[in-house]
């Protein structure tokens, strides 16, 4: 699954999102691009969950592929960086807080 390249244009930044829930770490992601004149390009994103996939679909326009683990690997494109976020139940009041 290790595709990561050294990106060729210093002014693009192309990322992974997995267990991407409703999109954290890509607002962040975006914001300090934004800051630094670079251009990010969200090239893979997944979550499991299908209310949330409708919800990131809503905020960027592409549903995420869903669960990870019957993902080819093959069909994952070359990035700079991947983003992997944790679950967030423990700490939501959406959530159970456990």
């Amino acid at each position: 699954m290790h595709k990561s390249k050294t990106n060729t244009s210093l002014n693009q930044l192309k990322f992974i999102d997995l267990f991407c829930g409703m999109g954290g770490f890509r607002i962040a992601t975006e914001m300090v691009c934004q800051e630094f004149n670079i251009q990010p390009l969200c090239v893979f994103s997944s979550d499991i969950d299908p209310d949330v996939q409708k919800i990131y679909a809503a905020n960027f326009g592409e549903t995420p592929a869903g669960d990870i683990t019957k993902i080819d690997t093959q069909d994952i494109p070359e990035h700079d960086i991947l983003f992997a976020g944790f679950p967030c139940q423990p700490f939501s009041i959406c959530g159970d807080m456990k």
